[in-house]
């Protein structure tokens, strides 16, 4: 059977039963049908006064992988997993993880629901529109558009620079042809000509903001710190100087707050927030992870990527604005994937190869010892495929060892959570038995250009970090305006530690380029670009698209 013909064969419980699992009263939850529902703002402020109390709080796991390959690594699947294998010894669980975007899903990644007998249902609701809060995100994030262009063309009283505006506006489909367009083009009711482009939804400072604020307050305040562009005389302008703020806040009132499902074996599952982890932070929202952690002994929560991206951007940018830090983290690993970093060819995966597989843990080998720099202890997850001999999984375990790290088969995409129960005993394990000594990577008041030189050699294990053009000139610019002690956000490539995806393995001593960085106000962080990293990603030739379809009853397949 496909996921989606497993997903579709699982019987759900109404949510209004997985929610009293974990204290939660239908009356807490507004209903979005039978299976999926929203929680109520008054249960909301409850549950993050509860999580406000370290001591009242679950203890987190993090879950990250090895650089991703086409071979799949199965993030996803061992995090739902996990959670299902919590649950099964007799834990009390709860998993906190994003949205899918629509991009990938027509793409070329498919859904992101985990996959057999280890997923998140309604499959194909959480897949496509859901609750509606990334199009609610879309829209707010093209208000923002709409207006800076019409105070434009209504006066200009601010003076704004039109070709200095960075504000770009969204859609939640990989569409390369909007990366670069000319708008304002007609009469001249039709608005002022200029440049402008488009990225995906996932990629705006508004889904950035949305899954770092706890409340609409601290919402409107951090739309209204956007910085939109500049005035003829090179004064920043922010977006609440156009006084719309509340505008804006008011299409996210629902987006700001978490939804919940569950998985095939009802855990309940808090899903909220999408930003991709190449191009944005990556995480879930602050909301639903801190609601998770208000309401279970254990949470499982997922960041985009390998540890070089999204767990990386978890820690130093989530956790510095959320006050919460990891007590675990699990490593996903697959053979396949390690055998194509050891240089194996797609097409010869199965064949058993145990020395290609000691090159490849290489990659693995360089994402333990950068999640140890965080002081957090952690667990390799081996998500088992057919193909995998027990000489190569007895290799790699052994490899773990040997490093320091305990390595254990998850087989919960062909069993469920039975099939991670080993996996969640290591980890409960791992928690009780070491204890984090959570720290960041760089302290809050370091020159923005040092906090990006400290990822470049520490996280992508560069020799040299180049600052393009005018990028290190605009990071004193932000200093000089107060804004040195943002984080930083790297946009690079998912495919490589470094910012070249055909540098696979462990890549070091390399050049690593900064060619542009941009201010990210709002949110809250400095956003660096290396390398040829796109904000809006395209369609592949063959986009998967060419596989969804539905029927007249409205069963939809071929999602994934």
């Amino acid at each position: 059977m496909t996921d989606i013909e497993i997903a579709q064969a699982n019987k759900m419980e109404p949510i209004a039963q997985i929610a009293k699992k974990i204290g939660i009263e239908e009356s807490d939850l507004d209903l979005y049908g039978n299976y999926k529902a929203k929680l109520g703002i008054k249960k909301l402020r409850e549950l993050q006064a509860k999580a406000a109390d370290p001591a009242k709080r679950g203890k987190l796991i993090l879950v990250t992988a090895i650089t991703p390959t086409p071979a799949g690594e199965g993030k996803s699947t061992v995090s739902v997993g996990l959670g299902d294998g919590l649950t099964h010894i007799g834990k009390k669980a709860v998993i906190a993880l994003r949205e899918p975007s629509l991009g990938p899903c027509f793409g070329v990644k498919g859904g992101a629901c985990g996959g057999g007998y280890a997923q998140v249902v309604p499959m194909e609701d959480i897949n496509l529109h859901f609750t509606g809060d990334i199009h609610a995100i879309s829209i707010a994030n093209n208000l923002i558009a709409a207006l800076i262009d019409n105070h434009i063309q209504q006066g200009n009283e601010l003076g704004l620079d039109p070709r200095s505006i960075t504000w770009k506006r969204c859609v939640d489909l990989n569409d390369r042809e909007l990366r670069n367009i000319v708008a304002g083009l007609g009469k001249r009711v039709d608005g002022v000509p200029r440049e402008d482009h488009f990225q995906i939804s996932v990629a705006s400072e508004i889904m950035a903001i949305v899954c770092l604020s706890k409340s609409i307050s601290e919402l409107k305040e951090r739309i209204a710190n956007i910085t939109i562009g500049q005035t003829y005389d090179k004064r920043a302008v922010k977006f609440g100087e156009l006084k719309c703020q509340g505008a804006v806040a008011s299409l996210l009132k629902d987006a700001i707050r978490p939804n919940l499902v569950q998985t095939l074996e009802k855990t309940p599952a808090f899903i909220h927030g999408g930003p991709f982890a190449n191009i944005a932070h990556g995480c879930n929202s602050v909301n639903a992870t801190l609601c998770a952690l208000a309401s279970a002994d254990y949470v499982v929560t997922e960041a985009g990527f390998a540890a070089d991206l999204g767990a990386e951007k978890f820690m130093d940018i989530k956790c510095r604005s959320a006050g919460i830090s990891p007590d675990a983290i699990v490593i996903v690993a697959t053979v396949r994937a390690l055998k194509m970093h050891g240089g194996v060819d797609k097409k010869e995966l199965k064949t058993p190869n145990v020395e290609a597989l000691k090159k490849g843990f290489e990659n693995l080998k360089v994402h333990l010892e950068n999640v140890a720099k965080f002081g957090v202890p952690a667990v390799v997850a081996v998500n088992k495929f057919i193909t995998d001999t027990d000489e190569e999984i007895a290799a790699l375990q052994k490899l773990c060892e040997e490093n320091g790290s305990r390595a254990v088969l998850c087989e919960a995409w062909e069993k469920g959570g039975k099939g991670a129960a080993p996996l969640a005993e290591a980890v409960v394990d791992t928690i009780q038995n070491k204890k984090a000594d959570f720290k960041f990577l760089y302290p809050t008041d370091a020159p923005l250009s040092e906090k990006i030189k400290t990822l470049g050699h520490e996280i992508y294990r560069a020799k040299h970090v180049d600052f393009e053009g005018s990028s290190l000139k605009k990071l004193q610019d932000y200093e000089a305006a107060g804004y040195k002690n943002l984080p930083v956000c790297v946009a690079k490539t998912q495919n490589s530690i470094s910012h070249d995806p055909k540098l696979i393995g462990a890549p070091s001593d390399y050049v690593f380029p900064i060619r542009d960085v941009q201010l990210y106000s709002g949110a809250g962080f400095v956003v660096a670009l290396a390398g040829d990293i796109m904000t809006m990603p395209g369609l592949p030739k063959a986009p998967a698209a060419l596989n969804i379809d539905i029927d007249d009853d409205g069963k939809i397949t071929g999602l994934f």
